[in-house]
């Protein structure tokens, strides 16, 4: 966030002045606008200067940053979606569990958010590599039949694990 220049730092000749209580005053010269400004104990700040003169205002300058982080803060706040969730499995799940699981990734697709599919493979289990792959595939399937997906990450496998990203189509 860009911050507004205030009092001595606007350098236009007039500017458009509002009062602290929204009133419109009309166009100002500078010297007159922060003049009025100081009388009343408060800082002059340019709201715009996309506009000729530029648009300022009457007003306390860190309740005007406090208001202008707050919009910001509520803009980017409605923009949540695409956090990762992670679904862990196991070489020896059940099926009623992959059900489960299925479950919970559709919710959370819903919301919008990404799903991460990890297969922790433990010791001996190393060996059952492709069991673990078909797990993987039951439970894709499984999703599949409740939602739409698409694979944003195939299956990669690393030392202990494999683990794949899909998100809502």
């Amino acid at each position: 966030m860009n911050k507004p220049l205030i009092n001595n730092q606007i350098r236009a000749k007039e500017v458009r002045l509002i009062a602290e209580n929204g009133e419109q005053l009309g166009v100002i010269a500078t010297d007159k606008a922060l003049q009025m400004a100081r009388d009343k104990g408060l800082d002059l700040i340019q709201v715009t200067e996309k506009v000729e003169p530029p648009v300022t205002k009457i007003g306390d300058y860190g309740k005007y940053l406090y208001s202008l982080q707050k919009k910001e803060r509520k803009a980017s706040g409605g923009t949540k979606g695409g956090e990762v969730k992670i679904i862990r499995l196991t070489v020896n799940i059940s099926d009623n569990d992959i059900e489960t699981r299925a479950a919970a990734a559709e919710k959370f697709l819903k919301k919008g958010d990404k799903v991460k599919v990890d297969l922790r493979l433990k010791g001996r289990q190393n060996a059952l590599a492709k069991v673990g792959e078909e797990k993987i595939q039951k439970f894709l399937e499984s999703v599949g039949k409740k939602i739409e997906i698409k694979i944003e990450k195939e299956v990669k496998k690393e030392m202990k694990s494999s683990s794949m990203i899909i998100s809502k189509k």
